[in-house]
């Protein structure tokens, strides 16, 4: 039912596009859907990617925090499904950090975002999750929750001085400037 997936770029229009609740968790084809884009998003060494990147109009997202190449300092977590996910509380405390997004390709940004969250969501088994995230998985979980709203990372920017190329970020990293953690969704 579901061929290998195209991440929609920013300009296309359905990522704008506010998600629709998952109504059967336990649904074959949905079981099915989970396990491919949970699979793609490792493939893609992303730590997440929500359903309307890959144009499915749905309320649903993966989360797959590991460190690898691209994310040395990532927390390990078991690759999770978040599905109709909602957030409980956000701490007042907000940080500014580098984002990236495999639907922008070659920006980078630094994106305020709330420190801590508590958050509620449902697992493909269908169980219930309410945990509190905070740092870098409170960050992903932020990104990708706006994902189901038609945000993207850009639309959380203070500033366009906030905004870099890929090739000037690597610099940074390169030069081990302070201020560019190594995060990309």
């Amino acid at each position: 039912m579901y061929r290998d997936f195209d991440i929609l770029k920013l300009g296309h229009p359905h990522l704008r596009l506010t998600a629709e609740a998952v109504n059967d968790v336990a649904s074959d084809d949905n079981q099915v859907l989970f396990k491919r884009l949970l699979a793609f998003v490792i493939a893609q060494q992303g730590m997440g990617i929500a359903a309307p990147q890959v144009d499915i109009s749905q309320r649903f997202f993966m989360m797959s925090s590991h460190p690898n190449s691209r994310y040395p300092h990532a927390p390990l977590m078991q690759p999770t499904v978040v599905i109709n996910p909602e957030i409980l509380w956000m701490s007042d405390h907000q940080q500014k950090e580098w984002e990236g997004c495999l639907s922008v390709p070659g920006v980078r940004a630094l994106v305020p975002r709330h420190t801590e969250i508590d958050v509620r969501y449902t697992l493909a088994t269908n169980d219930i999750v309410q945990i509190r995230y905070s740092g870098f998985l409170a960050r992903v979980f932020q990104h990708e929750y706006d994902h189901l709203n038609g945000l993207v990372f850009l639309d959380r920017i203070e500033t366009s001085h906030d905004i870099m190329v890929e090739d000037e970020w690597q610099k940074r990293i390169a030069n081990h400037d302070q201020h560019a953690s190594n995060i990309a969704f």
